[in-house]
């Protein structure tokens, strides 16, 4: 029998220690700190040749991974339902997703190109500074090549990012964000959102596609003994920007109605409600 992993489980007493304070926007993970992404150090347009070539030719090397990983049964998409959500897009488009674990970008690549979407738009990721600037090999080579769109701390740089963004959409193309702004591992329910990636969709005036996986165990013990989950992945309908509302308004109600979708999504799968310790926490203590 696999021992569990004893860092795996120190992740998990982290996020929950921080779901029972009511704080869900921290990482858990202990990863090293980036350097700071300085302006003119990412193509976000990929205006110059040689990114799109070396984007291309990393793209080819992900694939090649992720064809071995699912063999292996390290990832499991057991399903994807709602996958016409994507077909039908006819602009640019923001997807949302939960972030649970560092292989669910290699599921929503399989979601991506069950959709005819595919043949006709790319798929952009929007990641933190320090997976840019401190992975690496063979990860470090996907995080700087394969069409993503780190954010920095540098103000310059963010506007750079912004106006990317921006372009990507208005080009046609998908971006993806993780808008709980965390990643916490095989952590099922989903977790409170920022606004960034309803605001980039609203200055762009393109939907939002709320995508939500849930999770089951596998028969099959992970190297990290847990067992490997079997993902199903939830395409929901696109939230469409309101042309009678401003910025701000339309930020606000399509990030509150993909936050509905996700957990409608959530409460139908696993068929429980939606409850946080945070929540509980608060509830008065009935006397012993």
């Amino acid at each position: 029998m696999i021992e569990k992993d004893p860092e795996r489980l120190e992740v998990i007493a982290r996020y929950e220690a921080l779901e029972a304070k009511g704080i869900f926007d921290l990482d858990v993970e202990e990863d090293p700190e980036g350097s700071i992404i300085l302006p003119g150090m990412v193509d976000y347009k990929q205006k110059k040749l040689s990114t799109r070539i070396k984007a291309k030719w990393t793209f080819h090397l992900a694939r090649k991974f992720l064809n071995r990983i699912i063999k292996k049964g390290l990832l499991v998409i057991k399903d994807v339902i709602g996958v016409e959500n994507l077909d039908d897009l006819q602009s640019g488009a923001v997807l949302t997703c939960n972030h649970f674990n560092a292989l669910d970008s290699f599921a929503m690549q399989v979601a991506y190109e069950r959709s005819t979407v595919s043949k006709k738009r790319k798929l952009f990721r929007v990641i933190r500074e320090g997976n840019y600037t401190s992975f690496p090999g063979f990860y470090g080579k996907l995080m700087r090549a394969c069409n993503t769109l780190p954010l920095s701390s540098n103000m310059a740089t963010m506007k750079e990012f912004l106006d990317g963004v921006d372009y990507q959409l208005k080009k046609g193309n998908l971006v993806l964000v993780y808008p709980e702004q965390s990643m916490w591992w095989n952590y099922r329910k989903p977790k409170p959102l920022k606004k960034g990636a309803f605001n980039f969709a609203a200055k762009a005036g393109v939907p939002v596609v709320p995508i939500f996986i849930c999770m089951e165990d596998s028969d099959h013990i992970g190297p990290d003994g847990f067992p490997v989950q079997e993902m199903t992945i939830f395409v929901d309908k696109p939230i469409f920007p309101d042309l009678k509302k401003n910025i701000v308004a339309n930020t606000q109600a399509m990030m509150d109605e993909n936050y509905r979708r996700w957990k409608t999504i959530y409460e139908e799968f696993y068929k429980i409600p939606l409850v946080y310790t945070c929540d509980q926490n608060k509830k008065p203590q009935k006397p012993n």
